[in-house]
């Protein structure tokens, strides 16, 4: 049984397409993103989000901000490649797969020395569809490995979104739940509505439902609740960084999942592709947090719902200790603890 999957973007006519997922559910809509500024926008914005997905959308910005280089002069083309880099690099800080796909794409920019502006510019945007093509067959890989250490029968719970509209088709932390739909387990998810952005509600309720999983929608202070009645099997989320010693940056609200899961006796995993891991960062002190806008909050849909000039405290993300992991789960295979030792291994 296959899944048919929602494509986050895409390029064609020499022009990149982004889902806007300010309008999922509601409406599937595609815009057209021509220029940096409206790629950064796209990302600084969270048209779209996930931290693979941002990777892969500032890799074609990339090979867009060439199109825009009229210079023949190597030294010149390199100079504004690495102006347009730093640019695109200040949309969402917390997001490693972001740096690592801009300097992959200046990496390769510093290679095409010897040919012509044309070829330079055919030359990165093959780049950056390689780059997309890759996190297709690394989120299966991950869904392969992670599925071994689940059971038919299993009720999971998931934060966030790091689906198919986080990612490539099958997503990092949803990856063995439609693989388990393909194989034609009975397997059910509940999944956190992710306070304050819905990321839950309207994206992985969403996407989920859409792909014929059993899908549950929970507010996110329910879910200790419903792991004290022994509902929950298993937690698996996605991760925007891990570091080296296996301190995880991820959604805000996924350190207090991993702190009743270790309470309850619960496995917590971590579905990452092995560029979200920064083996130059030692521990999660030192990943920085995004601080989003107070509306955020306060607002709902415009529609204001606290007191208007209150005080407000909105990072995006929080970072989860390692002890509180049972396996981060990768591409090239699962890694347990001691993370600050078996995480090396997969480099």
């Amino acid at each position: 049984m296959t899944t048919e999957f929602l494509k986050p973007l895409e390029w064609k006519d020499n022009t990149l397409y982004i889902l806007n997922q300010l309008k999922l559910p509601e409406v599937e809509e595609y815009n057209p993103k021509r220029t940096v500024e409206e790629v950064f926008h796209a990302i600084r914005d969270m048209e779209l989000r996930g931290a693979p997905l941002i990777g892969i959308t500032a890799a074609y910005g990339m090979a867009i901000a060439a199109q825009h280089i009229n210079s023949e002069d190597h030294s010149e083309f390199m100079e504004e490649m690495q102006k347009q880099a730093s640019y695109l690099g200040e949309s969402r800080p917390t997001a490693v797969n972001l740096f690592w796909a801009l300097k992959r794409m200046i990496a390769k920019a510093m290679t095409l020395g010897e040919v012509s502006l044309e070829e330079k510019r055919k030359v990165l945007l093959e780049e950056a569809m390689i780059i997309h093509k890759e996190d297709i067959a690394i989120n299966r890989a991950i869904g392969e490995n992670l599925i071994s250490l689940l059971k038919e029968d299993m009720t999971l719970m998931t934060h966030c979104n790091a689906g198919s509209l986080a990612t490539s088709e099958y997503g990092t932390a949803t990856a063995p739940m439609y693989i388990a739909k393909e194989l034609g387990w009975d397997i059910k998810v509940y999944a956190n509505e992710t306070r304050p952005y819905l990321q839950g509600a309207r994206l992985t309720a969403y996407e989920l439902a859409r792909g014929g999983v059993d899908v549950t929608l929970i507010t996110d202070n329910m879910a200790g609740f419903l792991m004290s009645q022994g509902k929950i099997d298993a937690i698996i989320t996605g991760a925007d960084r891990v570091v080296a010693n296996g301190d995880t940056a991820n959604k805000i609200g996924t350190m207090s999942l991993a702190v009743l899961a270790k309470y309850f006796n619960i496995p917590f995993y971590v579905a990452v592709p092995t560029p979200t891991i920064d083996l130059d960062m030692e521990t999660g002190k030192e990943i920085p947090i995004e601080e989003r806008g107070h509306e955020e909050v306060t607002s709902w849909f415009g529609k204001q719902i606290a007191p208007k000039d209150i005080k407000v405290y909105n990072p995006a993300f929080d970072v989860t200790p390692n002890d509180l992991i049972t396996a981060i789960v990768t591409e090239k295979g699962i890694v347990y603890p001691p993370f600050n030792e078996n995480l090396k291994k997969l480099f």
